[in-house]
């Protein structure tokens, strides 16, 4: 897993929204993240800077510290599929095609920018890993 520039971000690679804004999670990511099929998944907002949104399990989410005001971050939920795949809410806002940074969010949940400089240096690096 790259880190783009120093102090910056660890990166898992490019992330593609199916035509059903699902997406699939990196399977490095899944593995770091401990999410199993069948988790229930929190979808939390992003950043103003970077936009997008991260995706934690919910039962870690509800017991972190400060959880109460994660959950207020929350704009849905869902579950792991078995494929390593999310559906994400329609809050959200990803279209289909959308194509999302993932990157090493809080130990929380894992996160995916759609815009902003970590985003606008990962377009400079092509052998960057995609995921369908």
């Amino acid at each position: 897993m790259p880190q783009l520039a120093k102090g910056g971000k660890w990166v898992f690679g490019w992330v593609t929204a199916e035509g059903d804004s699902r997406i699939t999670i990196p399977a490095e990511a899944y593995q770091e993240y401990g999410f199993q099929a069948g988790d229930k998944v929190v979808s939390l907002r992003g950043s103003r800077r970077s936009g997008g949104f991260a995706v934690g399990r919910a039962e870690r989410i509800a017991a972190a510290a400060g959880g109460l005001e994660l959950q207020k971050r929350a704009v849905g939920g869902g579950e792991i599929e078995a494929d390593r795949q999310v559906l994400l809410p329609g809050q959200i806002g990803i279209q289909p095609g959308d194509r999302l940074l993932a990157v090493r969010g809080s130990g929380l949940a894992q996160g995916f920018v759609v815009r902003g400089p970590i985003y606008e240096e990962a377009l400079r690096y092509p052998d960057l890993l995609s995921w369908p």
